[in-house]
């Protein structure tokens, strides 16, 4: 991932003027008022994307600081935008933090810019993640610090995106902290810790599995248009989601980069498929991979995730050390080996540390910047999807500079076509 690839990627939705986003000192300064929040000061935040997560991530934002305010708020549907927002004015522990007026409500395409450029300090970013490389984007040139969710993107141009606004973000001394949330589970990072020293000696291979049954859809409606049709239904169409390999399993992916020591992979082998969600209403993803990711050390991440009906549900990663292995579960990590252990994980924390991370971060002016590893994980669950839709071992840099733009070009709500079923072998890789 050198500079040269970097700088000569660009995409449609993401021409950024190397003035904007080079920082510099004159940005740097202009931004660093705002960057630091003192004690008293009002931290006021922009929430964009009223989903069930959104409303998640909202609440734990107003928790995480005793003077915070959610004043603007934004959402590509007024329905959604209505019943998120009242429901957490009703919430009896934040709800007179909730300060947002009609014409602080923002809905349509453009309604994050709108959220964006009202006078926050910080925004959610919980929108599908299809939108969040411009959303991002758009934030940091605004000089705005992010929570953003994961994934960061769906494609190779949103992570060359995200990856140029990272860089911006550390010029202009702005936190950036992603959703991959179990990096801020105490557990979890002990384990990671407890491995980086050695204690399971060379880490050769990980196994990890998220395995789960169904998710929600939502029946068409009169008066949907193709593109309606598919923003409510998210999930199932990759210029929204990434496929579930990324959208998904990009939280085991990424505790596999954490238990590899921020080692990434040079090689991707996959294959998956599509036999029980074939109707329509699951859109064009697939229900199952299996993954194989290989390092320039020789080792090897086997990752297995699928969305089937009726069938069993897993979510552990298996590491393996030349000293003993280490099993990551929901409540405890076991090790065992020459220096076995019991590690107690406490995940539903998890979702309110990484907030209390971020606003603590603008109240002590000392940026939070988790832009590097949210990109390189997202980045494996892409190159996995890839991978898996063309049949085609790929390398990490072919991943990181595919041409594929999964973005719909002239987006609005209208007739939209819904892309075709992946075949492996048919499908060619951009």
């Amino acid at each position: 991932m050198g500079s040269k690839e970097l700088a000569s990627a660009s995409s449609r939705r993401t021409f950024i003027k190397s003035s904007t986003l080079a920082g510099g000192a004159l940005a740097a300064a202009a931004f660093m008022s705002k960057a630091h929040a003192a004690g008293g000061d009002t931290i006021k935040i922009g929430w964009i994307g009223c989903g069930s997560r959104g409303a998640g991530a909202a609440k734990n934002a107003l928790l995480a600081d005793k003077n915070v305010k959610i004043v603007a708020v934004g959402d590509a549907f007024q329905d959604r935008l209505d019943s998120h927002l009242a429901a957490l004015k009703k919430d009896a522990k934040v709800g007179e933090k909730v300060d947002c007026p009609p014409e602080r409500q923002f809905v349509g395409f453009d309604a994050y810019k709108k959220v964006i450029d009202s006078d926050v300090d910080v925004v959610l970013l919980t929108t599908p993640p299809g939108f969040r490389p411009e959303h991002i984007r758009y934030a940091i040139e605004k000089g705005k610090h992010v929570f953003a969710e994961k994934p960061v993107a769906v494609d190779g141009p949103g992570i060359r995106t995200v990856l140029a606004a990272v860089e911006a973000a550390k010029a202009k001394k702005l936190s950036i902290v992603s959703g991959l949330c179990w990096r801020y589970d105490a557990g979890t990072s002990d384990l990671s810790k407890y491995i980086a020293d050695g204690n399971l000696g060379d880490v050769h291979a990980i196994q990890t599995c998220y395995n789960t049954q169904d998710l929600w859809s939502f029946p068409r409606k009169d008066g949907w248009s193709d593109t309606e049709y598919q923003m409510r239904n998210w999930l199932y169409y990759t210029w929204l989601s990434g496929d579930h390999i990324v959208e998904q399993n990009v939280h085991n992916l990424d505790r596999a980069a954490l238990f590899m020591k921020g080692e990434y992979p040079t090689k991707i082998t996959s294959l998956g498929g599509r036999q029980t969600r074939t109707e329509e209403q699951f859109g064009h993803i697939f229900d199952h991979f299996a993954t194989v990711f290989e390092y320039a050390n020789g080792g090897r991440v086997f990752s297995y995730c699928r969305q089937q009906k009726g069938t069993d549900s897993e979510n552990r990663d298996i590491i393996f050390g030349t000293k003993g292995r280490a099993e990551w579960g929901w409540s405890e990590s076991v090790v065992t080996g020459e220096k076995p252990t019991t590690i107690k994980n406490n995940l539903s924390k998890a979702y309110q540390t990484e907030h209390d991370v971020l606003f603590e971060s603008i109240r002590k002016g000392e940026p939070v910047n988790n832009g590097d590893y949210m990109c390189k994980s997202t980045l494996m669950g892409i190159a996995g999807r890839m991978a898996a839709y063309t049949g085609k071992a790929l390398t990490w840099e072919q991943a990181l500079n595919s041409q594929e733009d999964t973005m719909p070009k002239n987006l609005a709500f209208g007739k939209l076509e819904f892309p075709p079923v992946a075949k492996p072998g048919f499908t060619k890789f951009m």
